[in-house]
């Protein structure tokens, strides 16, 4: 794990960090916490970021990025860089969910998580439902909360994987049946009143604040908060205020200060300390920050024999009399999209040949055994990488009965020529599903590698899914097979160039602008670098 920032034990315009001689009444926590460092020297004042709107697009069922996530992965197709983890501590109602929401907004980054530790709390019994229903339950104690849970949570998606998270009802004190999923984490912030109560989950933080808001106004916001928000009565809030909440805080949450990277004061009202903090996770991102060599990757493989992975339906006449109509630029939007329709068909019937079957005998109106084959999975889920792979998705509902679909979204960051992540919507439990991921083109490999990288964050076994393309470069099949050797790649063509644009040759043109008679790029660039570069 990264080793915890140098900050100053001193106070900066109402922010500062506290070293070991900060800490008060510590020796309850003494089997949790680990030792702290010395005292460093004081850093400089640093300048205000200029905040903006968090990249987001929220709807009624789903939440859209405005802004995409660059790859989290090198060429090997494996994580480069762990996200990077904020741990924000502090009392009951003293702003923890407020200044988090500041900070994410002030950061102006895609792709951040915001995990509450309130939605880890055990699952209660009978006994413990009846005491918290009478306010004689201590929620604010470390026994409350499945440490092994966040523990659990946090690494996941620190590796980027793909995280179930419990949603909890403060109502009726337990879990409710369906839990949300979280993915995609450039930065993560945890809160909670005992996030720094766990030596393991300490060393997950990359970076760890301490909310510090008076005593009379957590008391006086929490008194707001669970009588309007959770259906609490004043004398029974209160009641548990006395019982459990301020001697928890004064037992286990105050001294955990001591760990504190930093200490906010006043909350969400301490801008100074936010654009600190803000200043530092900035400069820690861009360290992080992965930068693809395009030009390398085209040539890595060059001269090398296609992989065996790679399976190209046969060249018949047919099949060969459909390439050229779709291939000629003459051809019209009707015609076009008429034979790219037919040699979809094809190509998913092919593909359906590489899943696993077993035998199974059943019985004909005759009244006879026949010998035959069955599927052998549990069940199928097409991907289409937009916007050229969802024209893929007919023609595999017309052959796969019952099939799930899923979208991801990727675009071509245009200063930086890299593939980036922009929205994605994949089934539940798709992890037990063979997966056929749909692109029209593929030229570099660039979108199809970041596609297959967020299916097997989905937990999806690399050797369950399926790439499937009507056309390919030679690059684009090397890159990926390198990257993920046991991935079915199948297509119905491969061309042997790549332009210095990276555009397929001899190629079929922007297949996107021809399928859906939209106006083409002015140099007429391939799908993928308009749309989603694979």
């Amino acid at each position: 794990m990264s080793s915890p920032p140098a900050y100053p034990d001193i106070r900066i315009s109402g922010c500062w960090a506290l070293g070991a001689e900060g800490s008060s009444n510590a020796e309850s926590l003494d089997r949790l916490l680990p030792a702290v460092g010395t005292r460093r020297s004081p850093r400089k004042r640093t300048t205000s970021q200029c905040k903006s709107e968090p990249p987001l697009l929220r709807t009624s069922k789903r939440t859209i990025y405005t802004a995409g996530r660059p790859p989290w992965y090198n060429e090997h197709g494996t994580q480069s860089k762990e996200a990077f983890a904020i741990g924000l501590g502090g009392g009951s109602a003293s702003g923890k969910t407020t200044v988090a929401r500041m900070i994410i907004e002030a950061l102006d980054v895609p792709w951040v998580v915001l995990l509450s530790m309130d939605s880890f709390y055990k699952v209660l019994t009978t006994q413990q439902q009846e005491q918290a229903a009478h306010n004689n339950f201590n929620f604010d104690h470390p026994d409350a909360f499945d440490f092994d849970l966040i523990v659990s949570t946090l690494k996941k998606l620190k590796q980027g994987k793909s995280v179930k998270v419990p949603v909890y009802d403060f109502t009726t004190h337990s879990r409710k049946k369906d839990w949300k999923t979280l993915y995609g984490a450039n930065v993560i912030i945890f809160e909670g009143i005992m996030a720094f109560a766990d030596k393991t989950l300490l060393e997950l933080l990359d970076m760890k604040i301490f909310v510090d808001t008076d005593s009379d106004i957590r008391l006086v916001r929490r008194l707001r908060r669970d009588i309007s928000e959770r259906g609490r009565d004043i004398e029974g809030v209160i009641k548990q205020y006395n019982k459990f909440v301020k001697p928890a805080f004064d037992q286990y949450i105050q001294p955990t200060m001591r760990v504190a990277d930093i200490v906010v004061p006043w909350g969400s009202g301490n801008t100074v300390a936010i654009d600190l903090i803000v200043q530092h996770m900035h400069s820690q991102l861009e360290e992080r920050k992965l930068r693809w060599d395009m030009a390398a990757l085209a040539s890595a493989h060059q001269c090398h024999p296609l992989p065996q992975t790679l399976s190209v339906l046969k060249s018949t006449p047919q099949v060969r009399g459909m390439h050229t109509i779709i291939r000629d630029k003459e051809t019209s939007r009707d015609e076009f999209i008429f034979y790219s329709k037919r040699l979809m068909r094809l190509l998913i019937e092919h593909a359906l040949s590489f899943l696993p079957f077993q035998d199974c005998v059943v019985q004909t109106p005759q009244g006879q055994d026949y010998a035959g084959k069955c599927y052998a999975g549990k069940q199928i889920t097409g991907v289409s990488i937009l916007r050229a792979g969802e024209t893929m998705e007919p023609a595999l509902r017309a052959v796969c009965k019952d099939v799930r679909i899923g979208t991801i979204l990727i675009q071509t960051n245009q200063l930086t020529g890299e593939p980036e992540l922009h929205y994605l919507r994949l089934p539940k439990d798709i992890s037990d599903d063979h997966v056929i991921l749909m692109d029209c083109t593929v030229s570099t490999g660039a979108a199809a590698m970041m596609a297959v990288r967020v299916l097997l964050d989905h937990d999806v076994p690399e050797d369950k899914i399926f790439l499937l393309s009507l056309l390919m470069a030679e690059m684009g099949v090397h890159s990926v097979a390198y990257a993920f050797p046991q991935v079915r790649i199948i297509t119905t063509a491969v061309d042997k160039h790549v332009s210095d644009l990276f555009r397929i040759i001899p190629g079929i043109g922007n297949f996107g602008d021809r399928y859906f008679g939209t106006d083409a790029v002015p140099d007429g660039s391939d799908e993928e670098e308009a749309a989603s570069t694979s």
